[in-house]
């Protein structure tokens, strides 16, 4: 819901410890408000008045009842908003996929939430979302997992994201909202407590705009069992690169007394964690308040995707196969998917749909949207190579099997990984997921570097149109959004028009 009531413009300094965790009954605002995360202060957009956002938490089965109130006020901002939980199916409820109000009746794990508005998460809206499982089957293997074990990795710009670049270069890495930029401040680094003789599970969050990071921490062997809120079987890893919207669980024995490096290397040339640059600290509980003196010692053990396998065997089988080749214009500035660009419909596709639209042929934008039939196993091919990447790709509304990932030329399909972002990998690449198409509605795939979204890199998947306004639960209140929300777009371009 769009509130146009008067905005907050506050100076912040967070302090580097986590957020206090809220819900799943909670009203979310979203202001603009000043923060220097990294030292240098700038305008931003914010959940909650903090950066990240509060970790939205609750349990499977719950039913979360989040009241977004939108005061932005700063039109060198946008000042529409709409949140996407992302990971979150929203099984028969495709209206709720940028909207509050939904229950969790069979998932559980590590998710977040973003603006899915233009470019507005890389000003600052974005932030983690738990759903614990009080049955989780892993849970013999940890002793403490709660807000403290959450660790949010991020790109920082110093510049607003109407004033970007046409190739955005982020400035700095935050972890859990806290940073430094070459050659700036040496600023606090965000602190992760633990517990000396405790096994702690972390949460693992890419809230990035952009870059993947590889993931470590000094002296510890991390045990992976989630995958983008799906157990997998535990796995044994020193370093894991994760992309833009992924998500990791993963089990640390502590033991000794001494503060450890947590490093997060972003995938840009030259860049280092000397001096605390793309870095945090694991301190123990009683270590002395000074940054650590460890050597890095991960990249021995690193992640390899098709070692992950869930708890038990997916069958597959594919009915519908669709071919996705992405493309870049040359000089870079348009994507492209089998010839055409993504460009946003004048009227939302669920509303197309539920407007009368039977078939595929029907809907806008014509070209990037397939439709599926109801039931069917779907494959995706993708070939990567593309320029900008290696591209992380999203799936609304379900999880899939990645049957052959990147940097691999076999194919698993007896136990493929099960998850919901995954990279595209390099040239010689061509990555294959599997889902069924078991959710009536239209759901989003796009590339999570969210610069290439809005400059076209992205198709809707039309599953079961015919019966989507029979299964599709929508009111009407969530129809009024469509006017109110062109009215306060149209006011927002007229001011910036008139600047």
């Amino acid at each position: 819901m769009i509130n146009l009531l008067s905005s907050t413009f506050l100076v912040l300094w967070l302090s580097t410890g986590a957020n206090a965790s809220v819900g799943p009954n909670v009203d979310l605002v979203i202001s603009n408000n000043n923060i220097a995360p990294d030292g240098f202060e700038r305008p931003t957009v914010l959940a909650g008045g903090t950066f990240p956002g509060p970790t939205i938490a609750g349990e499977k089965g719950d039913t979360f009842n989040i009241n977004v109130i939108n005061l932005l006020r700063d039109t060198r901002m946008d000042v529409a908003t709409s949140i996407h939980w992302h990971g979150l199916d929203q099984h028969k409820f495709n209206a709720f996929d940028g909207a509050a109000f939904f229950n969790v009746p069979e998932q559980a794990g590590t998710f977040w939430y973003h603006s899915h508005f233009s470019n507005q998460y890389c000003d600052g809206l974005r932030g983690a979302f738990v759903v614990r499982d009080p049955e989780d089957p892993h849970k013999p293997l940890y002793d403490v997992d709660d807000d403290s074990t959450i660790i949010t990795l991020a790109d920082w710009y110093h510049y607003l994201s109407h004033n970007a670049p046409p190739i955005p270069v982020f400035s700095s890495t935050l972890i859990n909202g806290a940073g430094r930029w070459a050659g700036g401040p040496a600023t606090k680094l965000a602190v992760v407590s633990v517990q000396p003789g405790k096994r702690h599970r972390f949460r693992l969050v890419s809230i990035s705009c952009d870059p993947n990071f590889t993931f470590s921490i000094d002296n510890h062997i991390l045990t992976i069992i989630e995958v983008d809120g799906i157990n997998v079987k535990p796995l044994d890893v020193d370093q894991i690169q994760i992309f833009a919207g992924q998500r990791y669980s993963f089990v640390v024995g502590i033991d000794g007394d001494i503060s450890r490096w947590i490093r997060a290397l972003p995938n840009r040339k030259n860049d280092t964690t000397n001096d605390g640059v793309n870095s945090g600290i694991l301190r123990y509980a009683g270590a002395p308040e000074v940054d650590p003196t460890t050597s890095e010692t991960g990249g021995k053990l690193p992640l390899v995707e098709t070692n992950l396998h869930p708890g038990k065997p997916v069958p597959g089988g594919a009915d519908i196969n669709i071919n996705l080749e992405a493309t870049v214009s040359n000089p870079p500035g348009t994507f492209f998917i089998n010839g055409h660009t993504f460009k946003e419909p004048s009227v939302p596709v669920l509303l197309q749909i539920l407007s009368g639209a039977k078939n595929v042929q029907e809907l806008i934008p014509a070209g990037s949207i397939y439709g599926l039939t109801r039931g069917a196993s779907v494959e995706l091919t993708i070939p990567g190579g593309v320029i900008g990447g290696p591209h992380p790709v999203h799936l609304h509304g379900h999880s899939f099997n990645v049957v052959r990932s990147a940097g691999n030329s076999s194919y698993n399909f007896d136990d493929p990984v099960l998850r919901d972002v995954v990279s595209i990998g390099d040239a010689d690449d061509v990555v294959t997921i599997r889902f069924r198409a078991d959710n009536p509605g239209p759901w989003f795939f796009h590339c999570h570097i969210d610069w290439h979204l809005t400059a076209g890199f992205a198709v809707v998947f039309a599953e079961d149109i015919t019966d989507v306004p029979s299964t599709d639960v929508t009111s009407a209140a969530w129809k009024e959004l469509c006017p109110e929300y062109n009215d306060n777009n149209n006011n927002n371009n007229n001011n910036n028009n008139n600047k």
